[in-house]
């Protein structure tokens, strides 16, 4: 192609950079509005093949051609198909997740940040925006309970990165204890696999992970079991930690859940923070779902203890309604950072810090990272305190009623009275539940009717409204629901077509804690 139109290749920042992205951005709102049109739900309906094709058919043969088609056509091209064939947060019957339908100041937010493209791993890069994001950081450290001056903290990517972050530096602060030596210089030596990592049962998934990636293993997490409520049982806690240290295992962390995926339980903060504190071992919170009540004066009292923590992670891509990613680790004591220091000559030479230049290259473990703290805030900003707590009491409000309807409805059943936002459920199936509730929620996928979560408690299949869309409605849960019933009685029928009764491989029906 012959560059005819001075858009095709115009840069974005600059004095020139607006005139030029007005037209385009024109292009790209246009493709959002015809996108969601022809979606014409909160997913297109068709089977993953099916829509895997029509993907391919709108981005065409070759994605990377020698001749492009000019950036308003590339645009208003492929952003009209990516947004036909997304799943929409901000359908209210869209609630499989946590994945929130973002404000729009956030989006605008976010176009400011990609427009100037700033980095965060020096100052000469973006040096408003090393001075926005400590900024952004204490004002969360505030918010958990820190002390001013003494904690620090890092945008990132998620809860998996924060609680990442965590588990390394309680692991590093374990090693320094126990050994003697810093493990970022000698290595974990014979203490790595001695060290443990404990957390409840329905802990987040990360935690396994990261051990892994951390070199202690899977092994290393030990689990804890939980209440009736889904939270972790204190005493149960105490017996392990001591078990541990008869065997000779060294307590590293304690992870305590502030929100878990499924039921949003939130660990007994205190209790908890009282066995770390008796084993001397690091606390680390994952507040990444259940951290958003902080903003509610109705609801900050469930996190009671947060503060106790040495670090946390946030989620403000959950309760927070930000795009992805916006990722937070929080920790008590800045200090306990010093693991992730690093000197590097072209990014923080020892004479411009003695200069003033300030640099946050040893807050993360990423080097090149993106001004997230941006968004947050001008949210803030723009909505304040209360105003953020004000949705998030209304997504609280829409679970609540979410559960009297389901406990008022015979074909459904309700797993656990609703701590946030989320509501477990099913449909009553009896001995084919399982492969009922499995089935419905693909049939209502292939529909595009619906996007409903999955969960097991037990050994059986459960539903899961994860309800993060502030202007929904009860008319919209109470339509969502009629789908799930409606497909469930279609579902069930079908299987009883299908096998006349139950068979070797059914799950059998499980009853909630």
């Amino acid at each position: 192609m012959t560059v005819t139109d001075p858009l095709d290749t115009a840069l974005a920042g600059g004095v020139a950079g607006p005139a030029a992205l007005r037209p385009l951005l024109d292009v790209a709102l246009e493709a959002l509005r015809l996108g969601a049109y022809r979606r014409g739900g909160p997913l297109p309906a068709g089977t993953p093949t099916e829509l895997a094709s029509a993907v391919a058919a709108t981005f065409g043969p070759d994605l990377l051609p020698e001749r492009g088609t000019g950036a308003r056509t590339a645009l208003a091209t492929l952003a009209t198909g990516l947004t036909a064939g997304t799943a929409d947060p901000a359908d209210p019957h869209c609630a499989g997740h946590l994945h929130c339908p973002p404000l729009a100041v956030a989006v605008a937010a976010e176009v400011v940040a990609a427009a100037l493209n700033p980095s965060l791993d020096s100052w000469d890069q973006g040096p408003s925006a090393t001075a926005l994001e400590p900024q952004v950081i204490e004002a969360l450290a505030g918010l958990v309970g820190y002390r001013p001056g003494a904690s620090a903290g890092v945008l990132t990517s998620g809860g998996t990165e924060s609680n990442l972050m965590g588990l390394l530096l309680a692991r590093d602060a374990a090693v320094l204890a126990t050994a003697g030596a810093p493990a970022a210089t000698v290595g974990l030596g014979s203490v790595g696999s001695r060290l443990r990592y404990f957390c409840s049962e329905v802990a987040h998934f990360s935690v396994r992970r990261n051990a892994a990636l951390l070199g202690l293993g899977e092994e290393a997490v030990v689990p804890v079991p939980v209440d009736h409520a889904y939270t972790m049982d204190p005493v149960a806690l105490a017996e392990r930690m001591a078990a541990t240290v008869r065997a000779g295992g060294v307590p590293a962390a304690v992870v305590a859940t502030a929100g878990t995926t499924d039921f949003g339980s939130i660990d007994p903060l205190h209790p908890i923070a009282d066995a770390a504190a008796r084993h001397r071992c690091w606390l680390h919170v994952d507040a990444a779902y259940g951290g958003g009540a902080l903003f509610s004066d109705r609801l900050a009292g469930l996190l009671d203890g947060l503060h106790r923590a040495d670090s946390v992670a946030l989620d403000l891509h959950k309760l927070g309604w930000q795009p992805i990613a916006a990722g937070v680790f929080l920790t008590a004591d800045a200090a306990t950072l010093a693991p992730l220091s690093q000197r590097v000559a072209y990014l923080n030479p020892v004479d411009d810090e003695a200069a003033g230049y300030p640099s946050l290259l040893g807050h993360s473990l990423r080097t090149t990272r993106r001004v997230d703290a941006f968004k947050l805030a001008v949210t803030f900003q723009a909505l304040g305190r209360v105003g953020l707590g004000a949705l998030v009491d209304r997504v609280h409000e829409l679970a609540r009623h979410a559960a009297a309807r389901i406990r008022a409805d015979p074909h459904l059943e309700l797993a656990a009275e609703p701590v946030l936002s989320t509501v477990v459920f099913r449909y009553r199936a009896g001995p084919t539940s399982s492969r009922v509730n499995a089935g419905l929620r693909r049939r209502l996928l292939t529909e595009g009717t619906a996007v409903v979560g999955r969960t097991e408690v037990g050994d059986a299949v459960w539903l899961k409204l994860t309800l993060l869309n502030p202007h929904a409605a009860p008319a919209d849960v109470d339509a969502l629901l009629d789908l799930v019933v409606r497909a469930g009685a279609a579902q069930q029928a079908a299987v009883s077509t299908a096998v006349p009764g139950p068979r070797s491989g059914d799950i059998p029906e499980e009853a909630p804690r």
